[in-house]
């Protein structure tokens, strides 16, 4: 119980309205797109950073360094995108998704960070094809509505954080 008033304090707090508002929503959106792109089923791949995805979900320091980053495309199909990975699974491979949880932090000085686990290589015969892959998403308020701030990844060699925002500021500097 204690768990589930926390929660409901710090969706309250972070609404700054007195309703709440369902911070996890950007976040659910982008990995329902990311479970679709890696699910067997030969649909078409969704962008998670296409216009409509980047003007309703992401934040404006997000957009403003993903779109200095666009300017260096990747190597890749279309050659709009600045990465050559799915950002998401942090690779160019994947299975389809498995054992997706998705679990919200309270705000914490306006951010509040939601935690997608999930299996990335369930179908392979590899060692680790049933590790799991942590993605933290960083939600923030603008315009009355919680968008994504940053997604940060977590290295399994390395065991670092990587922040896509600064991988996003490298690509925009060539590096």
């Amino acid at each position: 119980m204690k768990t589930i008033a926390v929660v409901i304090a710090s969706l309250i707090a972070f609404s700054g309205i007195g309703h709440a508002a369902d911070i996890t929503a950007p976040v659910k959106e982008i990995m329902e797109a990311t479970k679709s792109n890696w699910a067997d089923n030969n649909s078409d791949w969704t962008d998670i950073f296409d216009a409509s995805r980047l003007d309703r979900l992401y934040s404006r320091d997000f957009v403003a360094k993903y779109q200095a980053a666009a300017q260096f495309p990747a190597i890749d199909d279309d050659g709009i995108s600045p990465f050559d990975y799915d950002v998401i699974v942090n690779g160019q491979d994947a299975c389809p998704l498995e054992d997706l949880t998705m679990a919200a932090a309270p705000v914490i000085d306006g951010v509040a960070e939601v935690t997608v686990r999930f299996r990335k290589s369930a179908c392979s015969d590899a060692p680790d094809a049933k590790d799991y892959t942590t993605v933290r998403f960083e939600v923030v308020e603008e315009g009355g509505k919680p968008v994504i701030d940053d997604i940060v990844t977590e290295n399994i060699e390395t065991q670092a954080r990587d922040s896509l925002k600064t991988t996003m500021a490298l690509i925009a500097k060539g590096q």
